[in-house]
């Protein structure tokens, strides 16, 4: 598939084998909910885009973000270290995205914010994905996987009235590269270090929430990746998945249970087909709060450990047990 937006102006909807080369919004026929034709300006402001690179090992969490809300760039990254409860964070916010770039390219673009010596940079040329993170206080993150031998998530589905959104996902995947931080230097392939991946694009809700969750890691001798979602990506079609070795298992409604003032609270996370049945314990939280008059965030993310078990078509369960992951409970005025 060259393009997402087809030659009558609207995006090709469901959940493809291979994604678009092309997320070639401004060729979308944006409409009103009245059904009246909006221009180029309402097609920048509503636009939105942003990736996720995640890293999961015993002894290390991580986690980098970038955001294009037209209004607003943003970035964020984040190092946990399980055994001391040490954490670094740094966060970015540029109006109207100065010194950040974003590629509506899924598979062959490149992503990144840069400003005043700091730079975090998503590669996505090619089967290789890269992260990397270059700090003016002196900290690293290089990170990579192949996915040549797995079956990413790619999905678009309609959203609001006249909106879609098209993502792609990985987890499940090992990863190498270095870290060097206040926490240590560590080597991401001697850790077994996994990955995660998310790039989402597209006219999203302008008020919207959504639950997430996502783990990566071993089970059983098999390699696991989750994803799942409660809120966003899931009219017509669903995103909510698991990976066995890379191969990829479609998962139905999924309901999150948990206590929104204290996240760090086991939750419970199970699918009305019951193909997943988890439970998940916060270790720690990465939080963000903005109010503003046109933009609005809160967001939790808890990283954390599951178990449970996932129980694929036809194939013995696999238990989960105590593995690390992420949860997230976000509202989101854009």
């Amino acid at each position: 598939m060259e393009r997402l937006i087809q030659a009558d102006g609207q995006p090709r909807i469901g959940i493809f084998s291979r994604g678009p080369a092309l997320i070639n919004h401004r060729d979308f026929d944006l409409r009103s909910p009245m059904g009246r034709r909006l221009g180029a300006l309402a097609r920048w402001r509503r636009f939105h885009q942003f990736q996720y690179f995640g890293l999961i090992s015993e002894e290390l969490i991580g986690g980098c973000a970038l955001a294009d809300l037209s209004l607003l760039g943003a970035g964020f990254v984040y190092l946990y270290h399980p055994a001391s409860g040490r954490r670094v964070v740094r966060q970015f916010r540029l109006p109207l995205g100065l010194g950040t770039r974003f590629s509506q390219a899924p598979d062959d673009g490149v992503c990144e914010l840069s400003w005043r010596g700091n730079r975090l940079r998503m590669d996505n040329r090619g089967s290789v994905k890269r992260l990397e993170v270059s700090l003016a206080d002196g900290l690293r993150i290089e990170a990579a996987f192949d996915e040549q031998a797995f079956q990413p998530m790619h999905i678009c589905t309609p959203t609001g009235p006249t909106g879609w959104v098209y993502a792609r996902k990985v987890a499940g995947v090992r990863c190498e590269g270095r870290v060097r931080s206040p926490l240590g230097e560590f080597d991401l392939r001697a850790l077994d270090c996994f990955a995660h991946h998310d790039w989402s694009a597209g006219y999203m809700r302008p008020e919207t929430c959504w639950n997430w969750a996502c783990l990566s890691g071993e089970a059983q001798g098999l390699r696991v990746g989750l994803n799942l979602s409660c809120g966003v990506n899931e009219t017509s079609f669903s995103e909510n998945c698991f990976w066995l070795d890379g191969e990829l298992f479609p998962v139905g409604g999924v309901r999150f249970a948990f206590d929104r003032d204290q996240p760090l609270r086991p939750w419970r996370i199970h699918s009305g087909d019951g193909r997943v049945e988890l439970t998940f314990e916060g270790r720690g939280l990465h939080a963000e709060r903005v109010n503003a008059l046109l933009l609005a965030s809160n967001f939790k993310q808890v990283y954390g450990r599951f178990s449970g078990r996932l129980c694929p078509p036809g194939r013995p369960a696999v238990t989960i047990d105590n593995l690390w992951g992420f949860a997230e409970d976000h509202y989101a005025k854009w």
